[in-house]
């Protein structure tokens, strides 16, 4: 193969995750890459997340190219991948994770316990809405969609008094003097594989990013995965969880969450790393402790 077809959403931050993949794999394999971009459903509809759904939103339309032949690899944010497996293309690589943390972004340098009652706060994800309404419930949450230059634009035009987006994406397009608080990802759980991109590949032909696979991050966001598929929630469920690897253990904590903000459930169990099926043995202790404790009334899973 002569040059590596790597497709990518056409948005800032896929544009910028996407090169750094294909830099990466030019340095580790010395291949070359063209970066190819495809409209998925999510450009095109502006209907919110909380109503249409996370799942598969930004991803069918990059796996039906890859699947046509149109490209060889994909690139996701690996918080938008459907946790059930697909019977033809595979996650080949889960490169280093970045700050898997949420960022607030306010106006006049404002941290969450700063910003007034009643200020306004956008954010798309329904788990960042209940968090924020069981934080600060005097807040008024707004429903948003658009990419990071929209939703920084409503806080910049006075529509907003503050957004919520990731660390890592605001990371990687080099915007994080708009940061005005990290909030602390054990207190406030982020998306499962926040942070994480996720590379695939048609099943076979994993050794054209096989170098970029890193182990402990596969290992904890395997983990944050499993849970929420466990809990049969999708993409955009009011689900938190943060999982590392430390001193030979893989820890996992996970929350569920009411939408109002009134109820949350939380889970963590640890175990030996590295183990065969360690990810999904955690996740199974930290999903059928959050099931008994009543989280599929939670998530409209049924257990």
């Amino acid at each position: 193969m002569t040059t590596l077809r790597i497709g990518t959403r056409g948005s800032k931050l896929a544009l910028a995750q996407t090169g750094m993949v294909a830099d990466d794999l030019a340095d580790a394999t010395g291949v070359s890459t063209e970066l190819v971009t495809i409209t998925t459903h999510g450009d095109r509809s502006n209907e919110p997340l909380s109503r249409v759904g996370g799942t598969g939103l930004f991803t069918g339309a990059l796996r039906d190219a890859l699947l046509e032949g149109r490209c060889d690899v994909i690139v996701h944010s690996l918080k938008d991948l459907p946790t059930a497996p697909h019977d033809r293309i595979t996650i080949a690589a889960i490169p280093a994770r970045e700050d898997p943390r949420d960022a607030l972004c306010a106006r006049d340098g404002l941290t969450l316990a700063e910003l007034p009652a009643g200020s306004r706060v956008g954010t798309g994800s329904p788990r960042r809405m209940a968090q924020l309404r069981a934080r600060r419930p005097d807040l008024e949450v707004v429903d948003i969609r658009g990419n990071v230059d929209t939703r920084l634009g409503r806080v910049a035009d006075g529509e907003l008094d503050a957004v919520i987006l990731a660390a890592a994406g605001l990371n990687r397009i080099g915007r994080t003097d708009v940061v005005t608080e990290f909030l602390d990802a054990d207190a406030w759980p982020t998306a499962p594989g926040q942070g994480a991109l996720g590379i695939e590949v048609r099943r076979g032909e994993e050794d054209l990013v096989a170098a970029l696979d890193h182990a402990e991050t596969r290992a904890a966001v395997d983990a944050e995965r499993h849970v929420l598929a466990l809990l049969e929630a999708g993409c955009s469920a009011p689900v938190g969880a943060r999982a590392v690897v430390d001193a030979g253990l893989l820890l996992l904590s996970a929350s569920v969450y009411s939408l109002d903000g009134a109820t949350a459930l939380t889970s963590s169990h640890a175990t030996t790393w590295p183990e065969d099926d360690a990810s999904r043995d955690v996740a199974a202790s930290v999903a059928r402790e959050l099931l008994d404790a009543g989280a599929a009334g939670l998530t409209e899973a049924r257990p």
